[in-house]
């Protein structure tokens, strides 16, 4: 313990430290900085009190609570470590109020006649991260045939947009609409039962997943060209690893049974659940945009025999 007379009183550590006199006091109160007291029952501080509240006061202009700042004094984490906690927390209280203001504008752009029904859409889910889980677990019920974790994420990556940051109204509806479809019973049926249908006569699903990736990704150029669906080699491919994982081949009776297999694919409420995609992420080629575009293309091939 340093001599009485080489410690600082209250006012000097206030100025030394550029903090009134009276937050000096509470931090010694609150054990942030020791003092003693003099014969006249004034408070005195060690010389080291004034890099020490220094610390604390930058700390605390950065918006840092006092257990983070006890925690850098103590030694517990760096002050690289609260900062970066201190971001990241700020950065979700950002993303949530720009939800919540999207989705005010939202209401206040909806016509009277639809405002009441675009405001219960909208309070069914308080934020992008609601929406993105429920979607996830929409297709994990879905996907009744074995593979891999990470397939499944991979999958997952392609068919669940990222809410993005700072959304428009029209993404933060689009959000709410596709939480609104991983929710709809009936169209959960109609997968899990083509789904399961599938499983039975498909040898290998991962093999299936990757050939229709690879036929999706053949399709990228048109769809971002805005073409229609036709035959092509896009169509052949998706044909091809279909007959290969079902043990046929490429012939017209199998085109037929395979546009029936694929049947619930291309029901309305998936079109739009793809389209909500699109208009969610921000990018109209998606992997459910290009499995339409395969689907369509295989019902003209078959139509035209």
């Amino acid at each position: 313990m340093p001599l009485l007379d080489e410690t600082l009183g209250i006012g000097e550590l206030a100025r030394l430290t550029g903090l009134p006199v009276r937050t000096v006091r509470f931090y010694c109160d609150e054990g942030i900085v020791d003092a003693v007291r003099s014969t006249g029952g004034h408070r005195r501080f060690h010389p080291s009190a004034v890099e020490r509240l220094v610390l604390v006061r930058r700390l605390r202009g950065l918006g840092l609570g006092l257990t983070a700042v006890r925690q850098v004094l103590a030694g517990e984490r760096s002050v690289a470590e609260v900062v970066a906690a201190e971001r990241a927390a700020l950065d979700a209280r950002l993303a949530d109020l720009s939800w919540r203001r999207a989705s005010l504008r939202a209401v206040e752009e909806a016509g009277p006649a639809d405002r009441a029904a675009r405001l219960a859409l909208l309070a069914a889910v308080q934020d992008g991260s609601a929406a993105r889980d429920a979607l996830v677990g929409f297709w994990r019920r879905t996907m009744v045939a074995p593979v891999s974790e990470a397939m499944l994420a991979a999958f997952v990556t392609t068919a669940v947009p990222e809410p993005p940051t700072d959304p428009t109204p029209s993404q933060v509806v689009a959000f709410a609409e596709l939480f609104a479809l991983a929710g709809d019973r009936e169209l959960t049926r109609g997968l899990l039962a083509m789904a399961r249908a599938n499983a039975e006569l498909v040898s290998d699903e991962t093999e299936l997943l990757n050939g229709i990736g690879e036929a999706c990704g053949l399709v990228q150029p048109a769809l971002r060209a805005g073409e229609p669906p036709r035959a092509g080699p896009e169509l052949d491919r998706f044909v091809a690893v279909h007959a290969s994982v079902r043990g046929g081949g490429d012939t017209p009776g199998f085109r037929r049974r395979l546009l029936a297999r694929v049947a619930a694919d291309r029901e309305p409420r998936m079109r739009r659940y793809w389209r909500l995609v699109a208009e969610a992420g921000g990018d109209p080629a998606t992997i459910g945009a290009a499995h339409l575009w395969l689907t369509d293309a295989l019902e003209q091939s078959v139509r035209r025999g």
